[in-house]
C-alpha cells in the first residue's frame, strides 16, 4: 500500500504571520527607539563613507556594467553611482559593514541589525525618485527610521533564543528575513505580500559561516551583509510583481527549513516584536573591532597608560610570563586564535591581536588590521604571551537580558612576579547603559567620516540636519540621499 501525502495547501507559518503582523500594524511610539535610530542611521552611513577610503571595498562597488546610470534609481552615499536598488543595496551594505565598525547585536546568534540600511535606503530612495517623477509624494526619513527599528527588532528577536551559528549557518540570513519583511512593506506590500516574500527568503539558500573561522576567514565577510539585504530587495521586489510563497517553508516535513538546516528544531522566541532591540543595539564607537572583544581593547588601552612603555621593545616583552584575557564563552567560540593570521578579515577576528595592538599603541584603527601593521613582529610576540579564559559569570551576565554586558579583563603577569592591575570592563562605551558617555563620542565619529568625503560647508549642513530629530524624520528620503551623494 502507498500512503499518501496531501496536497492541501497549509495555512501560513505561525512566525511568518508573526512577521508579517508586526510590520504592516506595529505602530512605534517610543521616543527612545527613534532617537536611537537616528544615531543607527547616522553612524552607520559614516562606517560607509570610512570604508570608501579603502580599495579592496571600493572595488566591488558601483554597476557591473561601467558608466551606467540609472533613470531615478538609488544613489549610493558618499559616491557618483546611481543603480537600480537591488545594486545599489549590495553597495550600501557592502560599505557600511566592511570595517566591522556598525552596530552590533549579542544574543544566542550574533550580527548588526544596521546591515539591513542597505536594503531599507536603497528601496527608500528609489521609490522616492519614482513617486516624484510621478507627481506623488516622497517617503520621509520617518519611514526609513521605521523600517530600521522593525528591521532591527526581527533581526534581534529571532537572535535571542536561536543560535545559527551553532548549526553553520551565518548570521546575515536574519539580515536577509529582515529586510526582506521591512522592504516588502516600502514597495506597498500587505500581509500577505510578507508572508510570501520572507517565505521565500526562509526557502533561499544560506550563507555558511566558513568564511568568518579558521583556516578559511576572509573578506566574504564584509560583504556578506551586503549581499543579504540585496537579496532580500529582489525576493521582495518579485512577490510585489506576483511571485508566489511558500507557506510552510519552515515546518513542512523532510523539506522545510527546521528539518533540512535547523537539526529538526523550532524557533523559539524571548519577547514579542516591540521596539526593544533598536533601544538596546550597541554601537561601536572608539574602535573597529569585533564586540566581544571591544571591552578587551577597552582594557588594552587603559594598561598601556600604566605600562605601555615597558612594552615596546621584544627585549621588554620577553619580559613577560603570561597576560591573561578573562573573557565571556562566545567570546572564546568566536576569536580566541592562536597561530598565523592571512588577512585583515582575520586579525579584526582575533581577540589577541586587537588587544595587542591596545597594549602597544593605547590605540586601534581600521589601519592597524593592513598587512603593513601587522608586519610589527612585537605583536605576534604579545599574542604568544596570551591566554584566554572563561569567568562563569561573565558568560551569564552576557545572556542576562537586564545586562547583556559584554565583560573582559586583562591583566599583563612579569616574570619578576610583579603584574599590573586586573583591568576589567563590563559594559562597552556603545552600551545602552552608557549612552551618556557613547552618544557624544558618536557624534565626533560622524564627524571625521563626513570629512572623508564632502567640503566643510557640506559636513556642517549635513550633521546640523542630522542632529535635528524633527527636522531630519520630515525630509523627503531623495533630497536627504542627494545630500550624500557626490
Amino acid at each position: 500500500m502507498s500512503s499518501h501525502i496531501s496536497n492541501v495547501r497549509p495555512a501560513p507559518d505561525q512566525v511568518l504571520v508573526d512577521i508579517a503582523n508586526y510590520v504592516a500594524d506595529f505602530e512605534i511610539k517610543s521616543d527612545e527607539a527613534f532617537d536611537t535610530a537616528r544615531n543607527c542611521l547616522i553612524d552607520t552611513l559614516g562606517c560607509g563613507f570610512e570604508a570608501l577610503d579603502y580599495p579592496a571595498c571600493v572595488k566591488l562597488l558601483g554597476p557591473v556594467v561601467s558608466g551606467t546610470i540609472v533613470p531615478n534609481g538609488a544613489k549610493v552615499p558618499g559616491t557618483t553611482f546611481q543603480l537600480d536598488p537591488i545594486l545599489a543595496a549590495f553597495n550600501i551594505g557592502a560599505m557600511i559593514r566592511w570595517l566591522d565598525f556598525n552596530d552590533t547585536w549579542l544574543a544566542a546568534e550574533w550580527g548588526h541589525p544596521s546591515d539591513n540600511l542597505g536594503g531599507i535606503l536603497a528601496t527608500a530612495d528609489y521609490i522616492s525618485r519614482k513617486n516624484v517623477a510621478e507627481g506623488k509624494a516622497a517617503l520621509t526619513i520617518k519611514d526609513v527610521l521605521t523600517a530600521m527599528i522593525k528591521a532591527h527588532e526581527i533581526q534581534g528577536v529571532l537572535a535571542l533564543e536561536n543560535s545559527f551559528n551553532r548549526v553553520g549557518l551565518d548570521h546575515v540570513i536574519l539580515v536577509k528575513i529582515a529586510s526582506t519583511a521591512v522592504v516588502t512593506k516600502l514597495l506597498g506590500g500587505n500581509k500577505e505580500d510578507i508572508i510570501n516574500a520572507v517565505s521565500n527568503a526562509f526557502v533561499d539558500g544560506q550563507s555558511l559561516r566558513t568564511y568568518r573561522h579558521s583556516p578559511n576567514t576572509g573578506s566574504r565577510k564584509s560583504w556578506a551583509a551586503g549581499d543579504a539585504t540585496s537579496r532580500a530587495v529582489r525576493l521582495a521586489w518579485m512577490t510585489m510583481q506576483g511571485e508566489m510563497g511558500y507557506p510552510s517553508a519552515l515546518t513542512a516535513k523532510t523539506w522545510g527549513f527546521y528539518d533540512v538546516l535547523f537539526k529538526g528544531n523550532s524557533f523559539k522566541f524571548q519577547r514579542p516584536y516591540g521596539s526593544y532591540v533598536m533601544e538596546q543595539v550597541l554601537f561601536k564607537i572608539s574602535f573597529p573591532a569585533e564586540f566581544h572583544a571591544q571591552t578587551a581593547v577597552e582594557c588594552a588601552i587603559q594598561l598601556n597608560a600604566q605600562v605601555g612603555a615597558q612594552l615596546q621593545t621584544l627585549e621588554q616583552i620577553a619580559q613577560i610570563d603570561k597576560i591573561v584575557i578573562t573573557t565571556h564563552e562566545s567570546a572564546i567560540r568566536i576569536i580566541d586564535k592562536q597561530g598565523p593570521l592571512d588577512n585583515p578579515a582575520d586579525r579584526d577576528h582575533c581577540i589577541q591581536y586587537m588587544s595587542a595592538i591596545g597594549l602597544l599603541k593605547g590605540n586601534l584603527t581600521a589601519q592597524d588590521y593592513e598587512d603593513h601593521a601587522a608586519s610589527d613582529p612585537r605583536i605576534d610576540a604579545i599574542r604568544d604571551k596570551m591566554v584566554c579564559v572563561e569567568k562563569a559569570e561573565y558568560s551569564r551576565d552576557y545572556l542576562d537580558p537586564e545586562k547583556r554586558s559584554i565583560a573582559n579583563a586583562i591583566q599583563i603577569l612579569f616574570k619578576d612576579g610583579s603584574s599590573s592591575d586586573n583591568i576589567a570592563v563590563e559594559y562597552p562605551i556603545g552600551h545602552r547603559r552608557r549612552r551618556g558617555q557613547g552618544i557624544p563620542e558618536l557624534v565626533k565619529k560622524f564627524q571625521v567620516n563626513l570629512a572623508r568625503r564632502f567640503d566643510v560647508k557640506t559636513q556642517a549642513d549635513i550633521l546640523a540636519l542630522c542632529l535635528d530629530q524633527a527636522k531630519l524624520e520630515a525630509m523627503p528620503v531623495n533630497q536627504f540621499v542627494d545630500m550624500l551623494a557626490l
